[in-house]
């Protein structure tokens, strides 16, 4: 019960991290400013925590595997996911990005145990992504297809279920402080390509403002380096699948910490919406555990 309301508290950080990386896009911020500072923040804090400090994995094939882990689970994803915003809707990419428990169900099941999930498994995911699709959607049939950004979307949300199956069998043989250093020193090496296209953004008067040195410190050392590291103790503990389920929580947080700090309206189908998320996680979860 521990790891599952550890796994809740994770996605209500995460879901809250949508306005603060939108409050620093407004900023003048980019999206690979927002994932760099981040990053370099959680990755001092994980130095400092790392005692002794260890430098390389047990093997080649496991620190390729670290490598994979940090450009699936920290460039691709974030960038993907916050690009999707400059060419598609907020909705779509809210309810694309939410399939990724779907996806790590499919994943896990078809290449990696290659069995049948169990019916009320596939149930309750499936009612979960019902209810995000009333929550996200407000209630009204309405989904504008934008081919680029709903693209990125899709390529986000393969990225986390990668990153979700490849750091299972890590997490039983290496700390949890270790393996997420190594994801955040990964992700940084991937990302410097990226300012090649856009340069990185190192004005005082900007990372100095009000309106962002606290988002970004929120963003680095509670969104990443906190949760980062209690989510990979979550997948050791419950297993990739069932913590993939909480996921769906995500864009239910989002909105609520939306109308809470925005002062935006809920309305009926947001409440119907997070009902039918949680009635498909229960589901989801018994068929699981069986």
């Amino acid at each position: 019960m521990l790891y599952h309301l550890l796994a809740v508290f994770i996605v209500i950080v995460w879901g809250t991290t949508f306005i603060s990386s939108k409050q620093l896009l407004l900023a003048g911020l980019t999206p690979h400013d927002i994932i760099f500072y981040r990053f370099c923040m959680a990755y001092l804090c994980l130095g400092l925590c790392a005692r002794p400090f260890r430098l390389w994995a047990d093997n080649w094939k496991d620190e390729a595997l670290f490598l994979l882990l940090g450009l699936f689970g920290g460039t691709l994803y974030f960038l993907t996911e916050n690009n999707a915003l400059r060419f598609t809707y907020v909705s779509n990419v809210s309810l694309i990005c939410s399939t990724t428990p779907l996806l790590t169900l499919l994943l896990k099941y078809s290449v990696v145990s290659r069995s049948l999930p169990g019916a009320r498994l596939v149930i309750g995911s499936l009612v979960a992504f019902l209810g995000v699709a009333v929550v996200v959607l407000n209630g009204r049939l309405v989904f504008q297809l934008s081919p680029v950004g709903d693209l990125l979307c899709v390529g986000s949300a393969l990225s986390w279920s990668l990153y979700t199956l490849l750091i299972e069998p890590l997490s039983r043989r290496y700390p949890v402080v270790f393996i997420t250093r190594k994801i955040f020193f990964y992700s940084l090496l991937t990302l410097l390509p990226t300012f090649l296209v856009e340069p990185l953004t190192v004005s005082p008067a900007v990372l100095l403002s009000a309106a962002v040195w606290p988002q970004l410190l929120f963003l680095g050392v509670v969104a990443s380096f906190g949760c980062f590291m209690l989510w990979n103790v979550c997948l050791n503990r419950i297993g990739a699948i069932v913590a993939s389920n909480y996921i769906y929580l995500t864009p239910v947080v989002s909105i609520v910490a939306s109308n809470l700090i925005l002062g935006e309206r809920m309305n009926l189908a947001l409440f119907a919406g997070t009902a039918l998320v949680l009635a498909g996680m229960a589901v989801a979860q018994r068929g699981s555990s069986r």
